[in-house]
C-alpha cells in the first residue's frame, strides 16, 4: 500500500520511545527520542511502494535490540517488529611475552573495539587449542569490549603460539601468532644449591653481629626511647585538643543540616495539607465545555466529567474555565476509575497545545500528575517519566497552587500524605485547573468547598500517629534530609514555631 499519506512511527519498547515519527508528509523531530536525533531518515522512494525502509546512521552499540514499526491512516492501523543485532570486529590482537614464570614464559594478548564479548582461543604450532589460560573483558564509554588473554608456556619445544579473537555474531575473527625461542624458558642451574647455602651463611653472621650492636647500643636506646615518649605525650595532648574542636564543628554542621531538614520533612507530613490550607484560597473551579475534547461529556453543572475508551492515539482534556494570574489557590478533585483507567491532573498554561496526542512536558507548558497501574507518575524538566511510589490508586487528590512562589504541590486527600511537588521556579501567563484521560473509563468529580475533606480537616483521635511517627514510617525523620526539589516551609508557615532556633540549639 502507498504510505506517503499515512502516519508512520518506529519506536522501541513503548510507543513514546520514538526513533523516527512520519506525518502529513513530513518528518516530526519534535516526537523523536534524543537519542536518535540526527541519526535517522527515511528511503522516500520507497514509500510509494508500501515500504518504510529506515537508515540508522552513526551505528552505536545502544542501538542493538527490538524495533516496532506502526501505520495509521484514519481508522485503520497495522504494526510490525523486528530484531537489530549489532555486532562490531575490533582491532587485531597484540601478542607479546611478558616474562618467565613458574619454569614457563608468560604471554599476553590483547585486543578492544569489539561487539558482543568476543571468544579468544590460544592454539600452538600444531594448532592445538592451549586451554590453562586466563581471560578478562572490559567495556569503554561506548559499551566495546576489550580483552586481555593470558597463557603460561611450560614446553620449550612449543615454538610459535597463536592468539585468535573471534565475533560470534559476524563469525569473523583476527589472529597473531608469536615466536618463542628456546632460551626464554628458564633452565636448572648446578650453581643454585652453592649460592642458597653462601646466603645461609652470611645471614648467620650479619644476625650474630647485630646482636652484639645491639646490646651495646641498649642503654643510649632506652634514652632515646623515654624522651621519644614525652614528646609523643605531649602530640597526643594536642592531638585530643584538636580532636574536641573538629567534634564541636562538626556538631554544630550536624545540627544545622538537622534542623534544615526538620522544616523540610513538615511538607511531607500526614497533616500537612489540612493545615497547608489555612494560607491558601479556595478555587471553585467549573469546567469550561468549550476547551473539552469530543470524548469528554460534562456534567451540566460543569464540575464533573467523564470519559469511556479515548483513543490512544490523542489525549482527551478539557481546561477549567477560571484563570489564574497570582495568589494562593486550592482546590481538590475526586476520581473514579476502572481498573485500566489513566488520568492526569494540574495546571497548564493558556498557550499550551492540546492538539492530537502530546506529551504533558513542563517545557511545553503542563504541570500535571497522573495515574497508571503501578502508581501516579510526572514529567520532570529533562522530559522524562519520574514514577510515583506504586500504591492503590488514589481516589481524592488535593491540588495546592502558589502562583507567586512558582510552587506547585499534589496530595493525596485519602492517605492524608504528599504525592508531588515540582521544584519552585517562576511562573508565567495565565493558568488554568487541567484534567485529562488517556485510557479506560474514568469519571472525574470538582469538590465543592463545602464538602471537601481539604476544607474540613479531620478530628484526628489519641490513635493517629504522631507527627514524629509519620515521618518516621516513610523514612523522613530528623536524620535524613529532604528530596531533591523540596523546599522547607518558610517562617510563616502554620507548621513550624517562629522559635524554632530555640527548638533545635
Amino acid at each position: 500500500m502507498d504510505v506517503r499519506n499515512m502516519e508512520l512511527r518506529w519506536f522501541r519498547t513503548t510507543f513514546t520511545e520514538s526513533v523516527f515519527v512520519y506525518r502529513n508528509q513530513r518528518e516530526q523531530t519534535e516526537e523523536q527520542t534524543a537519542e536518535y536525533a540526527g541519526r535517522t531518515s527515511l528511503v522516500m522512494d520507497l514509500l510509494a511502494h508500501g515500504k518504510a525502509a529506515l537508515n540508522i546512521h552513526k551505528v552505536r552499540v545502544s542501538d542493538n535490540g527490538m524495533y516496532n514499526c506502526f501505520f495509521k491512516m484514519g481508522s485503520f492501523s497495522e504494526d510490525a517488529s523486528l530484531e537489530l543485532q549489532v555486532a562490531g570486529v575490533g582491532s587485531a590482537p597484540q601478542v607479546h611475552i611478558q616474562g618467565p614464570e613458574e619454569d614457563g614464559v608468560r604471554v599476553v594478548c590483547r585486543a578492544s573495539g569489539w561487539f558482543p564479548k568476543p571468544q579468544v582461543q590460544w592454539r600452538d604450532v600444531s594448532g592445538k587449542k592451549i586451554l590453562a589460560f586466563s581471560e578478562a573483558h572490559m567495556q569503554d564509554a561506548d559499551l566495546l569490549f576489550s580483552v586481555e588473554a593470558t597463557v603460561v608456556v611450560r614446553e620449550a619445544s612449543v615454538g610459535n603460539v597463536t592468539c585468535s579473537v573471534l565475533n560470534p555474531v559476524l563469525g569473523q575473527q583476527k589472529a597473531m601468532a608469536i615466536f618463542i625461542p628456546e632460551p626464554f624458558f628458564p633452565q636448572a642451574s648446578p650453581w643454585k644449591a652453592a649460592f642458597a647455602v653462601s646466603l645461609i651463611v652470611m645471614g648467620l653472621l650479619l644476625f650474630g653481629a647485630g646482636y652484639f650492636l645491639h646490646r651495646e647500643h641498649s642503654g643510649k636506646l632506652q634514652i632515646q626511647q623515654t624522651q621519644k615518649n614525652l614528646r609523643l605525650a605531649k602530640e597526643e595532648d594536642r592531638r585530643i585538643k584538636e580532636q574536641a574542636q573538629k567534634a564541636k564543628d562538626e556538631l554544630q554542621a550536624e545540627l544545622g543540616q538537622r534542623k534544615a531538614a526538620y522544616e523540610a520533612a513538615w511538607r511531607k507530613a500526614q497533616l500537612y495539607p489540612d493545615w497547608r490550607k489555612e494560607q491558601f484560597q479556595p478555587l471553585s473551579v467549573t469546567l469550561d465545555p468549550g476547551s473539552a475534547h469530543r470524548h469528554i461529556s460534562v456534567s451540566h453543572g460543569k464540575t464533573s466529567l467523564t470519559c469511556e475508551q479515548p483513543n490512544w492515539f490523542d489525549i482527551c482534556s478539557v481546561l477549567g474555565h477560571e484563570g489564574i494570574t497570582a495568589g494562593r489557590w486550592c482546590w481538590e478533585v475526586e476520581i473514579t476509575s476502572g481498573e485500566s483507567g489513566q488520568w492526569a491532573l494540574g495546571v497548564c498554561r493558556e498557550d499550551a497545545n492540546r492538539a492530537g496526542w502530546y506529551r504533558e512536558m513542563v517545557d511545553k507548558g503542563f504541570w500535571v500528575v497522573g495515574w497508571v497501574r503501578t502508581g501516579h507518575f510526572t514529567y520532570d524538566k529533562s522530559n522524562s517519566v519520574v514514577p510515583g511510589e506504586p500504591s492503590e490508586a488514589c481516589w481524592r487528590v488535593g491540588v495546592f497552587l502558589d502562583y507567586s512562589e512558582g510552587d506547585l504541590s499534589f496530595y493525596d486527600m485519602t492517605a492524608g500524605s504528599h504525592m508531588f511537588s515540582f521544584p519552585q521556579a517562576p511562573f508565567s501567563g495565565t493558568l488554568f485547573p487541567y484534567f485529562s484521560f488517556k485510557g479506560g473509563t474514568v469519571s472525574l468529580t470538582i469538590c465543592p468547598p463545602e464538602s471537601g475533606s481539604l476544607w474540613h480537616p479531620a478530628q484526628f483521635d489519641n490513635n493517629c500517629p504522631s507527627l514524629k511517627e509519620t515521618l518516621k514510617s516513610s523514612g523522613e525523620g530528623l536524620g535524613f534530609g529532604s528530596e531533591e526539589g523540596e523546599v522547607a516551609p518558610g517562617a510563616d508557615s502554620p507548621l513550624l514555631s517562629r522559635d524554632l532556633g530555640a527548638m533545635i540549639p
